[in-house]
């Protein structure tokens, strides 16, 4: 059942104390402030980066002895930084949101000051935050508040929808790097949740055939369904031949790297047209080693993409019109009890079968700590 908040001002959430120490606790519901709203957490998607901060971190989450140079937080800070929810308190100073209202959020804190910021390039700000990594608070609790700014209303479309705007946030800017036009032709490497992101946003701006290239059966599964024009196995096909059948040789004019591992940053470069645009989506965890020949001998173009700037709007407006068909690519939805076996683990564990999985704070009390700190 659902835990509501408690009379001494308690809510839960989830916290990351290290790697592998993720805890179901009680604590303090954030205060409202000026300029800011409070949003209760309908639903919230665990991202790629919230796996890495469970198996390897702290990466993102600060550490006690280095609080983030921006929120001053240290860690346990709480999770979670897709998320969609409803306004229930509004702050001094704020209008064009209203009570009641479904948002969905921008979770990119920046100190507007450097240079990067000033330059309109708030995304690669050398101080940014993300709530629900570096303080701020998550979506991974009942409740969080969120300057107003960060806050993007979106009228009748559901929950679900409103927790995919930031991923397809992330895909869309990618693509908006990349300098894509209607009707080219497209390769994306890597059929995980952004490399299927970035398929379903190229579909909704008309790009043409879109060939994608991943080894897991079920994940190529969910590429057919989403409308690639190819599907290619790298350990069976022939990769650079089934590019050069769909594009008379000339290859792709513009190919995205959403696995970011060496061979698929090198066929990237391969599969690209003279003057063509490779776009690195995927965070590496170590250099890469790839052959620059191609991208000298073509005059490729090698593009990176971090977060969004600017790009929230513009994908609700994709989705009010109906042009973006994600629903499929929800996977599971638990609670928050579940959140690391149900959620962590199963996407650790499942060679593929999840894609997004979505979790409601509000959800399966049973169970959760008592930590009150």
């Amino acid at each position: 059942m659902s835990a509501a908040v408690g009379d001494d001002g308690r809510m839960r959430a989830a916290r990351f104390h290290g790697p592998g120490d993720i805890r179901i606790e009680r604590i303090a519901r954030p205060p409202l402030r000026g300029g800011a709203v409070e949003i209760r957490v309908e639903w919230c998607g665990i991202c790629g980066t919230d796996l890495h901060e469970f198996t390897d971190g702290p990466i993102f989450c600060p550490t006690p002895d280095d609080p983030h140079p921006l929120t001053g937080e240290t860690s346990p800070v709480v999770l979670g930084h897709e998320f969609t929810g409803i306004v229930t308190a509004i702050g001094d100073g704020v209008h064009g949101v209203a009570n009641g209202e479904r948002v969905a959020v921008e979770p990119r804190l920046v100190c507007g000051t450097c240079d990067a910021c000033r330059r309109g390039l708030r995304n690669c700000c050398a101080s940014a935050a993300t709530i629900g990594l570096a303080g701020g608070g998550g979506g991974l609790a009942e409740y969080v508040v969120v300057d107003a700014d960060l806050v993007f209303p979106f009228g009748e479309l559901g929950a679900e929808a409103g927790a995919l705007v930031e991923p397809l946030a992330v895909a869309y800017h990618a693509i908006r790097q990349s300098g894509f036009e209607a009707g080219d032709t497209v390769v994306v490497f890597g059929a995980g949740p952004i490399g299927l992101l970035v398929l379903a946003v190229l579909r909704a701006l008309g790009a043409g055939p879109v060939v994608v290239v991943e080894p897991t059966a079920t994940r190529r599964a969910h590429a057919e369904a989403g409308g690639a024009a190819a599907v290619l196995d790298p350990r069976v096909d022939d990769v650079a031949g089934g590019i050069a059948a769909l594009t008379g040789g000339d290859g792709v004019a513009v190919a995205f790297d959403c696995a970011g591992v060496d061979a698929t940053l090198q066929g990237c470069l391969d599969a690209v047209r003279a003057g063509g645009t490779v776009v690195n989506v995927a965070i590496r965890g170590r250099p890469a080693t790839v052959d620059l020949l191609p991208l000298v001998l073509k005059e490729v173009r090698l593009v990176g993409t971090i977060c969004y700037a600017g790009d929230h709007a513009s994908v609700i407006e994709l989705l009010r019109a109906g042009r973006l068909d994600v629903g499929h690519l929800v996977t599971a939805r638990i609670g928050l009890d579940d959140l690391v076996d149900g959620g962590l683990r199963a996407l650790l564990d499942d060679h593929g079968a999840q894609v997004k999985i979505l979790v409601s704070p509000a959800a399966g009390a049973t169970g959760a700590s008592e930590e009150t700190t």
